[in-house]
């Protein structure tokens, strides 16, 4: 398991485009059709990271939590399915399914949108208001796989209620660490 840290993308940066499959519907899709009414929350994810595993039950908790107050949810696989096949189209549709999704799950194939969101690691997460600024890039809290905290989300949720509330969003705010993403090799 490598440990590899978000990039810390520069606050106010405005929320790349995309047009990506949704591995769960089979629609294509664009961040301006998925973004929220008060704000926008992408999160580069995959099927088989542990970092990912460890908080996936808290993600899908901070959706269905937010979601109905106006946020929009995006998660994306970035990952070269052909040399980690345990990250395919396929394998995203039941991952979302056992995880109860009820958000979309893009598959970012070319992983030209990673690379527009200088995403590094899985989970990444970008938060981003109702004018795409990014407001929030960081950690969902000090919670690891095997370091005894216990998740809250609590810094995530906290940028999420100042989004939301119109609350000062802490400007000081800790990388995301998750496995690294899994880029495909330059030929």
């Amino acid at each position: 398991m490598s440990k590899t840290a978000s990039k810390m993308v520069p606050l106010g940066t405005t929320a790349p485009e995309f047009y990506l499959k949704d591995t769960n519907s089979s629609e294509w899709f664009s961040f301006a059709d998925l973004k929220g009414e008060k704000g926008t929350l992408v999160i580069f994810i995959c099927n088989h990271c542990p970092f990912v595993h460890h908080v996936i039950d808290e993600l899908v908790m901070i959706a269905n939590d937010y979601r109905v107050q106006g946020l929009g949810i995006i998660t994306i696989s970035s990952n070269d399915s052909t040399n980690y096949p345990q990250d395919s189209p396929q394998l995203m549709t039941e991952f979302a399914l056992e995880n109860n999704f009820e958000f979309p799950y893009l598959y970012d194939e070319t992983q030209q949108i990673a690379k527009a969101y200088d995403a590094a690691c899985t989970p990444d997460f970008y938060l981003f208001d109702n004018q795409d600024k990014l407001v929030y890039r960081g950690q969902l809290d000090d919670s690891r796989p095997g370091n005894g905290i216990p998740l809250s989300g609590s810094d995530l949720r906290g940028a999420i209620d100042g989004l939301i509330y119109n609350r000062i969003i802490n400007p000081d705010q800790k990388p995301s660490l998750g496995c690294n993403i899994k880029w495909r090799s330059e030929k």
